[in-house]
């Protein structure tokens, strides 16, 4: 899939999967990922849908407006 015209992006796929891979928390919302990088909110959604499109995260909207994104090739470890 091509990003189209533009700027290339300088946060990379890798970028925002490392949040993901990096995270305690099973799911993230849009602003948490977003607080990782100097993008905008909007951009980080766009380039979260992209990812979810192509099969590489997962989502569910909560609430109103919300939306909570995971990674499922990113299996924690960690015990509760």
């Amino acid at each position: 899939m091509s990003d189209g015209p533009g700027r290339k992006p300088i946060v990379t796929d890798d970028d925002i999967l490392d949040i993901f891979r990096s995270s305690s928390d099973p799911v993230l919302t849009t602003s948490e990922v977003a607080s990782n990088f100097n993008i905008t909110h909007r951009g980080v959604r766009d380039r979260l849908e992209k990812l979810e499109q192509e099969g590489i995260l997962e989502c569910k909207k909560v609430g109103a407006r919300g939306m909570v994104w995971w990674y499922p090739g990113h299996i924690s470890t960690s015990a509760r």
